[in-house]
């Protein structure tokens, strides 16, 4: 569920987003603390605006499922359906009456819930009072419960009729095998339908507690403001123990194909292997790396081999997804069905040639360019802000992340991309997975 009743102030926030910042080339500062039941606190001052930016960040996402696949997301959208004395639809009246938005969601690693409010005294209270209650005491009431269980299914049997995200599924299932990551996060239709609301509390339980917890706020609040706003919206969470760090992820021992016979146009393609995790040694020069090979759109290496030389797809990408563990690195495009195997053989071979080669001066200097001229506009705006605090704050980054950002960035020679390509990816173990038509249907399509 997402409430928003913006509308009336959308024009406001368009125009002034920057004004909520320090200039756009610096990053702003970030003040750390823990609340009195040991949550951990990140915050920024942001005094233009009559806006507070919250979100709190549980490590409570897919990766803590086990064998309830899918138990993560569901606990994260019961969250909004009603909690302490308010059922869904007063819970949204009360946020919709001072203008307020909520947001829930979840990932592998974190599950989290937001809120945007003004910074006005009786608006912001019965903003602040009804996002402790959301984190603290959700209902989980049943009715809402199967409601909401239902229109998972629903959503997961509408995931099968998509080719793409069958192949991102059976990528995951495929590159991280019995590891918690393997599972996607909204779960199956066989985990989801034996899945009962005592679960849910349970989750919520073990999880949803202070010490799992990262608040990061952004707004036009002083630091005792600020501080009073953190013990009041986790005033209700029971300290409990910060959850254990997931297991490392295994290295891969062979290459591994997985073909998945479906009726689509185009033959959709994913390759990949483990990557890195969010405070790898290596992060900077892969990130930067990766940026040149294809991560950034049309003039990537991969967009001009794949889709400007050749014309076999119209659209090709690269990206690694740093998690608590190694998240994936993942190529992807989709081509026609009886190009499939040359796009899949231009895919590898690039990403080989890079590997061994590096990139040249004028590529890392282009993206290099790239990467620092853009990142004051991931800052730009309180939104974009309070996202990095909960990123910063989950994965214990240093404080000057954002202020040391470009800097690092700078310091990549090619040397060391090619050195960290060549040690962390192996294209003799990836893993391909093929979704589209069997030889028969290629040839009767063609």
């Amino acid at each position: 569920m997402f409430v928003d009743a913006w509308r009336t102030f959308a024009p406001l926030c368009g125009l002034l987003a920057l004004a909520s910042i320090t200039p756009a080339w610096a990053a702003p500062k970030i003040e750390s603390w823990e609340t009195g039941n040991g949550a951990r606190v990140l915050f920024v001052t942001a005094p233009d605006l009559p806006i507070l930016d919250i979100r709190l960040a549980f490590d409570a996402g897919s990766a803590r499922d086990g064998e309830r696949s899918g138990l993560a997301a569901l606990t994260s959208a019961m969250l909004s359906q009603g909690a302490g004395e308010w059922d869904a639809n007063a819970l949204a009246e009360r946020l919709e009456s001072v203008g307020a938005s909520l947001g829930t969601g979840s990932q592998r690693d974190m599950a989290f819930v937001s809120l945007r409010t003004l910074t006005e005294k009786e608006p912001m209270d019965t903003a602040l009072d009804t996002l402790a209650a959301v984190v603290a005491e959700p209902r989980f009431d049943q009715a809402d419960f199967d409601r909401v269980r239902e229109n998972t299914l629903v959503g997961l049997r509408q995931d099968e009729q998509d080719p793409g995200t069958v192949g991102t599924k059976a990528l995951y299932r495929a590159i991280f095998g019995d590891h918690p990551y393997a599972a996607d996060p909204g779960g199956t239709l066989e985990s989801v339908g034996k899945l009962g609301r005592e679960r849910l509390v349970e989750h919520h339980r073990r999880y949803y507690v202070a010490r799992n917890a990262v608040v990061a706020m952004v707004g036009a609040l002083t630091r005792d403001e600020a501080e009073a706003v953190a013990e009041r919206v986790t005033a209700g969470l029971a300290p409990g123990e910060r959850a254990p760090s997931p297991p490392p992820v295994p290295e891969p021992r062979e290459a591994r194909r997985v073909e998945i016979d479906f009726p689509s146009s185009q033959t959709h393609i994913y390759v990949g292997q483990p990557g890195m995790q969010r405070d790898d040694p290596d992060y900077f020069p892969l990130y930067v790396g990766n940026h040149i090979l294809g991560g950034n759109g049309l003039v990537s290496l991969l967009m001009d081999e794949v889709r400007e030389k050749r014309g076999l797809s119209y659209s090709v990408y690269s990206y690694f997804l740093p998690m608590a563990q190694r998240g994936p690195f993942l190529m992807g495009l989709q081509t026609k069905n009886d190009q499939a195997e040359l796009a899949r053989g231009v895919l590898m071979d690039t990403l080989t040639r890079f590997r061994d080669r590096g990139p040249t001066e004028q590529e890392l200097a282009a993206a290099i360019k790239n990467i620092t001229g853009g990142f004051p506009l991931r800052i730009a705006s309180n939104a974009k802000i309070v996202e990095y605090l909960a990123m910063i704050g989950f994965y214990r980054l240093p404080l000057d992340y954002l202020d040391v950002f470009t800097e690092r960035v700078s310091a990549v020679t090619a040397e060391d991309i090619r050195d960290a390509f060549r040690r962390r990816l192996d294209p003799k173990r990836f893993v391909t997975v093929i979704v589209g038509p069997r030889e028969g249907q290629v040839a009767e399509a063609r």
